[in-house]
């Protein structure tokens, strides 16, 4: 996992978890995921549940399943504050009962090997989104901070130089990240600016 302090997750660094209760299938995409991504399999919830933790990247979710659904898996999911991106890949029909899950994206079935593969990479970039922001805003404002002190023994020293250094690796990587945005991520985000703009 991504975390505070370290560099971004690469593809095969990643660890992917398929839940689907049909294994034939579970296992099919993980053959398919497997060459990018370390990729464990749960055939139920209630396995789902057991292997969930800190390593794991992204997690492929079926809803309907016998026991524990995935809503449930998803529920535990965010209660547990696990800081994993959530596909639901499943037969089910997008309807109202979406609007509370903490999904971060939504594949009806039968879904394909690339769709699949180019699912799992956006859902990547976009946690490395999210923490490229957060460090590079928390940089930006020290820089900010320690130049408004006007204070030369401040500006010129190894620790200031270091921050900047910092900050334009975090500028390029945010540069990267937005240059790597596909069609999908930026329609959504223009409907979002869109939202907030009406």
């Amino acid at each position: 996992m991504t975390g505070e302090g370290s560099d971004d997750a690469s593809a095969d660094e990643a660890t992917v978890l398929v839940v689907d209760d049909e294994e034939g299938l579970a296992d099919l995409y993980a053959i398919w995921l497997r060459d990018r991504y370390t990729v464990e399999t749960a055939y139920d919830g209630e396995a789902a549940l057991t292997a969930l933790d800190e390593d794991v990247d992204v997690v492929l979710l079926d809803r309907q399943m016998p026991g524990v659904s995935g809503d449930d898996v998803l529920e535990t999911i965010r209660e547990r504050g696990l800081d994993c991106r959530v596909a639901m890949v499943t037969a089910v029909e997008p309807e109202l009962d979406i609007v509370d899950l903490g999904f971060d994206d939504y594949l009806r079935k039968p879904v394909d090997r690339e769709t699949l593969r180019e699912t799992v990479d956006r859902l990547l970039r976009r946690s490395a989104y999210d923490e490229t922001v957060q460090r590079y805003f928390a940089a930006a404002r020290k820089h900010a901070l320690l130049t408004e002190s006007n204070d030369p023994s401040v500006t010129e020293s190894a620790e200031f130089e270091t921050l900047e250094d910092r900050l334009d690796d975090l500028r390029s990587r945010l540069d990267d990240v937005v240059d790597e945005f596909d069609e999908d991520d930026y329609e959504v985000l223009f409907r979002r600016l869109s939202a907030d703009d009406e």
